[in-house]
């Protein structure tokens, strides 16, 4: 009966929120004044102010938006292969893909987090989580491309990612879904969730030049789900607050048996101290098998690595760790004011907010004023640890950013609008709606130190009736608000690639003053570097077939290849030559089963190609490069097996008798 009931609660939740989110708001007809165009408006030839940063959900990738005018710039391949640009085709990206799984070509790519130094951007990295096969990934926003990936182990779903502290001394994550540790028997019993399952915070360190990571230490902790998290700053630099929901550890329909208990949980966690101890050598090392792919913008090529080994510590051993803070069911966002002393929490189902002073959290573990504890972590007084509740807000607040004025802005999946209200008094100042249901929001600096404010996004999971139909499924959505004034004002409504999650936005000046333009030749590195046209060449070794192949405007050297045979293995290495900016060069092969090349001015990319049939097969640049671009092909004449053709190639020559043939 019991059980009958939680799932008629449950189903009336669903519809009610079905129904909210398929009504337009009282005021929808107007809630953009005659001025929004000119607002939004960048003329031809002129720079957007701002750099938008997207996740890219299921696609796996990243984009980046122009605001404000809401311009796709740029997506960026990351965790999921791209043919546009060869993004885990060619076969210097392939081993970016790699994993402890095999290579994988799809990710599932949610939240974002851009490097900081003292708290605040610095426009050098921008770190991408992956959710299905635990991953983290480095972008250089020098080159708009992705560096590093590394694999999480003892993990499973990395949505909880990736989070920084104020220096970029770490990128923190937190698992999903609980289960056995990798070193451990994972073949038990999914009801003894509550003995053999665990959860797992992941410390992996950031090279403070070069950036490279390293997963420097995991903490294991009792089996339930982590959600989004942010570090402190200021006062509570040195700790970590996370969301924490199913502390009910249920393992079945978690839509009705995760949330029979009126609060779950932010966990406050002191990283400092935890890298102390590690330090001291007071973790213990297990074995462990992951990935470890960077990507060199000198060889333009990647290398893998499977590391073996890991460092974990079990916070029941350690008790001065980590502390839980009841917060309403099921939350979400964990979020830290600028000041870094309030720290506002979100339960996806509540009708408050409540917001808490880690002042009050350091007297309370001090005082040690517990209620209890979880697991053998100390459970700290809801009331000892509270700076207030914001009363009435909205139904189902997601995430909070701030404007750095003493304003926070939070997002109303339930009912599908953004609430701004006082940071000090916890009143309401403003509400307007979006469309509809919004998950997260983005604020220029909105979690750092020193928020540049103006500017407001929301990423709407709903669009129902703001663009034409495109079948069963419509356009994903983002809505922009100006916010510099006492109310917000919607700007823009812009269509985005699904699934947008969490975005960051920068001062477009920040970054692009250091955007590299080409790469030089002169530094290029690659083992099949061709360096000029009188170098390009073309070499049998057994069964692999190398081609050492030039491109600049408009042909590739050499154009005319003959003497491959069927089953050949043909690594055609393509060296683009130019040293113009945004001159680069494509190169396809007719009947190939892999995708095209983007080569870069100065850069070397090899696309593998293994012909099945005997034939004449064409090869083009598959990139606008000049009025010529249609002339910059040629052909590859693939022989039969055993065949006695020998390897031979050539460039802006025809044979004799073809001279004598046009001259007739």
């Amino acid at each position: 009966m019991k059980r009958n009931l939680y799932i008629l609660c449950s189903c009336a939740a669903l519809l009610m929120l079905m129904n909210l989110s398929g009504c337009k708001p009282k005021n929808a007809g107007d809630a953009t004044g005659g001025d929004a165009a000119g607002r939004v408006y960048v003329a031809p030839g002129k720079y957007d102010e701002l750099y938008n940063f997207v996740s890219g959900g299921f696609s796996g990738q990243v984009s980046v938006y122009g605001i404000p005018s809401g311009r796709l710039l740029r997506v960026i391949p990351v965790f999921s292969v791209d043919p546009e640009k060869g993004w885990g085709f060619s076969e210097e990206t392939k081993s970016m893909l790699n994993t402890s799984h095999g290579e994988i070509p799809w990710g599932d790519q949610h939240h974002l987090a851009l490097s900081q130094t003292n708290g605040e951007i610095d426009g050098r990295w921008l770190f991408a989580n992956e959710n299905n096969t635990p991953r983290i990934a480095r972008i250089d926003l020098k080159t708009f491309r992705t560096t590093e990936i590394i694999e999480i182990p003892n993990s499973a779903g990395n949505h909880s990612s990736p989070f920084i502290t104020e220096n970029t001394e770490y990128v923190v994550a937190g698992t999903r879904f609980s289960v056995p540790m990798d070193n451990e028997d994972g073949d038990v019993p999914i009801d003894s969730y509550k003995k053999n399952f665990k959860g797992t915070l992941s410390f992996v360190s950031v090279a403070p030049k070069e950036g490279e990571m390293k997963v420097a230490f995991q903490m294991v902790l009792p089996g339930m789900n982590f959600d989004l998290s942010h570090s402190g700053k200021g006062p509570s630099s040195g700790w970590f607050f996370f969301s924490c929901y199913n502390s009910e550890q249920a393992h079945t329909l978690l839509e009705v048996n995760a949330s029979k208990r009126d609060k779950d949980y932010i966990l406050a966690v002191n990283w400092k101290k935890a890298a102390e101890y590690v330090k001291q050598g007071k973790g213990k090392k297990v074995k462990a098998n992951y990935a470890h792919n960077t990507f060199s913008e000198v060889t333009h090529s990647a290398t893998s690595k499977m590391e073996t080994e890991t460092t974990l510590i079990d916070v029941k051993d350690f008790p001065d760790l980590v502390y839980m803070i009841p917060c309403p069911k099921s939350p979400h966002g964990c979020d830290v004011d600028p000041s870094g002393e309030y720290i506002v929490g979100s339960g996806k189902l509540a009708a408050l907010i409540p917001v808490f002073s880690f002042s009050k959290i350091q007297n309370a573990i001090a005082n040690k004023t517990y209620d209890g504890d979880y697991g053998g972590i100390p459970v700290l007084k809801y009331e000892a640890a509270l700076y207030g509740e914001v009363k009435k807000p909205g139904l189902g607040p997601l995430h909070t950013e701030f404007d750095g004025k003493g304003n926070a802005y939070t997002t109303f999946f339930i009912s599908s609008e953004i609430v701004k209200w006082n940071i000090k008094d916890l009143k309401v100042l403003d509400r307007q709606p979006t469309y509809y249901s919004p998950g997260h929001l983005s604020i220029p600096g909105g979690d750092t130190k020193k928020p540049y404010g103006k500017y407001l996004v929301a990423y709407n999971k709903i669009t129902k009736d703001r663009f034409l139909p495109t079948g069963p499924e419509l356009s994903q959505s983002a809505q922009l608000f100006d916010i510099s004034g006492d109310k917000m004002k919607l700007l823009l409504d812009y269509p985005t690639i699904g699934e947008p999650h969490y975005a960051q936005m920068v001062p477009a000046e920040l970054i692009a003053k250091n955007s590299q333009k080409i790469f030089r030749l002169d530094e290029n590195k690659h083992p099949y570097v061709t360096m000029g046209e009188k170098n390009s060449k073309v070499v049998r070794e057994g069964n692999k077939v190398h081609v050492y192949m030039t491109a600049m405007r408009s042909h590739f050297s050499p154009d005319n290849i003959e003497g491959v045979k069927v089953g050949d293995e043909v690594y055609f290495h393509v060296t683009n030559l130019e040293q113009d900016w945004d001159v680069p060069h494509g190169f396809g092969v007719k009947g190939n089963k892999n995708a095209e090349l983007l080569i870069m001015p100065g850069e070397t990319t090899t696309l593998k190609w293994v012909p099945e049939k005997a034939g004449m097969f064409p090869i083009y640049c598959t990139d606008f490069c000049s009025a010529l671009h249609q002339e910059m092909q040629g052909y590859v004449r693939v022989s039969v097996k055993g065949s006695k053709v020998p390897i031979s190639f050539s460039l802006g020559k025809n044979s004799e008798a073809a001279e004598e043939m046009l001259k007739k």
